[in-house]
């Protein structure tokens, strides 16, 4: 782990979409320029809540498939695109908006975000076709990047002994999110129809955006070339630290397994052909996705001790073994339920492990932590992707097919790499 904040938040960069960044310090800057000690003791937590939220509004359809289906006339097996359309929104935003972290005024940026992300939820909402409804979930899900803009900072704040566990603290936010897009969207979906969980979630989206936006400490930021410039760098960023390349591809393909089996269950669990339940009761099968919660906590204070290479290949191990598990779901619910604690478990510890090593690997944290969150959706949506034709012609065992084919490429993939350049010692530490 490094020994002090990552050198962007420390001194000034240099080339092209660089800024000479002037952080006024949170606790000791002039009044009115950084949070009270009030607000301090809320960041934390309410970047967490916000990261739930926006959380919520990538993986919001994957629940209300079957009402969304019914609505517009379809079977869900056909609209199981629109769960990729989102994971596929989300990488495009992160691209895009996510290096600027590194260039721009965050509170401006966050509030912005929160706004747009707000007006397409609602446009969702009032969509009369897939469509439009899958245009709207596109934009909504772009715009939904507060949380990896907020990421670095969190580990730029964090004590260099405790930043994996303050990392943690916001990755089990995100995965609570998760939980509640499953469990409450599908109980809302149920009680009041799949239109009303978006109009929730875009006033959510907006209150908790700007609360988050308003609590963020000034930045004044002299941004120095183009604004995209740090898309254009990414590649560079990727091809200079091993590591991070690793973290990228390994994450890939976690998230991908992950996105196959948990964003068809809704199918299996809902469909005549598996186990007939209503959307209200497949939706609170997500509970079992608060073992991530719990998780990543104690990944967080595993990777401070043993380094992220070792978390990550028990993280492979769970995974590896959740995957027959699921198959043997299809026909046993306790299989179904005990894969969907291990699957998890696996996936929040990855997480916290690639994702710490994605933000002290280099000194551009925010450009390396896009490449790192838009590899792992981008290896996720794909997955999502192939599932719907796969439960279509081969059912539950061709969704299990494809989570394990993606967990296998993630690993052998990255056991033949670029040769390795010298790392620092605060990268050495993390990675061993």
């Amino acid at each position: 782990m490094p020994s002090s904040p990552s050198a962007s938040a420390t001194s000034p960069q240099t080339g092209p979409g660089s800024t000479a960044p002037v952080h006024t310090p949170e606790a000791a800057g002039p009044p009115g320029t950084g949070p009270s000690a009030a607000v301090a003791r809320l960041f934390l937590p309410l970047i967490a809540l916000c990261t739930a939220v926006t959380a919520a509004n990538i993986y919001l359809a994957a629940p209300l498939l079957p009402l969304i289906a019914r609505d517009m006339g379809s079977t869900p097996s056909a609209v199981a695109w629109l769960a990729s359309v989102a994971q596929l929104g989300y990488a495009a935003g992160l691209l895009f908006f996510a290096p600027l972290g590194d260039s721009v005024n965050r509170r401006r940026l966050v509030a912005v975000l929160s706004l747009v992300a707000t007006a397409a939820l609602l446009a969702a909402a009032a969509s009369a076709g897939t469509t439009a409804l899958a245009g709207a979930v596109l934009v909504a899900s772009a715009a939904t990047v507060v949380p990896q803009l907020l990421v670095p900072l969190v580990a730029e704040r964090a004590p260099a002994d405790r930043r994996a566990r303050h990392v943690a603290a916001v990755i089990a936010g995100l995965f609570t999110g998760v939980v509640a897009a499953r469990v409450l969207g599908g109980l809302a979906g149920q009680a009041f129809g799949w239109r009303a969980v978006f109009v929730g979630a875009a006033v959510l989206t907006a209150v908790l955006g700007l609360a988050t936006a308003y609590i963020l400490p000034v930045e004044r930021r002299q941004r120095r070339g183009p604004l995209f410039a740090g898309l254009v760098a990414i590649p560079g960023v990727v091809r200079r630290s091993p590591d991070l390349w690793r973290a990228c591809v390994r994450q890939a393909g976690m998230y991908g397994a992950w996105s196959a089996l948990w964003t068809s269950l809704a199918l299996l669990l809902t469909e005549d052909e598996g186990y007939g339940m209503t959307t209200a009761a497949a939706g609170l099968f997500g509970l079992f996705g608060l073992a991530a919660s719990v998780v990543a906590p104690l990944a967080g204070g595993l990777v401070d001790r043993f380094g992220a290479a070792k978390v990550v290949r028990s993280a492979y191990v769970l995974a590896a073994l959740s995957v027959p598990l699921f198959w043997l779901g299809g026909q046993v619910m306790a299989a179904l339920c005990a894969a969907a604690v291990l699957v998890h478990a696996a996936l929040v510890a990855s997480h916290v492990a690639n994702q710490t090593l994605a933000l002290t690997t280099t000194s551009a944290p925010a450009t390396a932590n896009t490449a790192y969150v838009v590899a792992g959706f981008a290896g996720g949506a794909l997955a999502s992707a192939l599932t719907g034709p796969a439960f279509g012609h081969w059912g539950w065992g061709g969704v299990c097919a494809v989570a394990g084919t993606w967990l296998v490429l993630g690993w052998t993939a990255t056991a033949v790499r670029p040769a390795r350049t010298a790392r620092t010692p605060r990268t050495a530490r993390t990675a061993r």
